[in-house]
């Protein structure tokens, strides 16, 4: 008998797969039937220093899009008279670099590269008298 091994996640994945499972079923990734029928398809990965989101946007120049990041969420909106309608978000597992992240429109597909934030260290030493 045949069986299939058994694959264990690591925590990226693991992570990656709730931020995959979140843009079913969260309220920011949400569209009115109409708007899900011609919305872009896209693909998500994820390392240690970013995610990368990869979206079909064809026929659309980059000053039809509008793409705006807020802590950790992300919205892309098509601008009034693009051709067609395009409106996403996404709630990433962490909060934007917006300095260190960026976004590229090539051949119909829009490359997000959505760099971490990392945490700030708050330590303060005070000097004794």
């Amino acid at each position: 008998m045949f069986t299939a091994p058994v694959l264990r996640r690591s925590s990226h994945d693991q992570a990656l797969q709730r931020f995959l499972q979140s843009t079913l079923t969260s309220p920011l990734s949400r569209l009115s039937e109409a708007s899900a029928s011609m919305s872009a398809a896209f693909t998500a990965t994820q390392d240690e220093q970013s995610t990368t989101l990869q979206l079909d946007v064809p026929g659309l120049a980059r000053e039809q899009l509008q793409l705006r990041l807020e802590g950790a969420q992300v919205h892309l909106t098509s601008v009034e008279g693009a051709p067609r309608k395009v409106q996403r978000s996404w709630e990433l597992g962490h909060e934007i670099d917006v300095a260190a992240s960026s976004a590229k429109l090539e051949n119909g597909v829009l490359t997000l590269r959505l760099a971490k934030l990392a945490p700030v260290d708050k330590t303060v030493t005070l000097n004794i008298e």
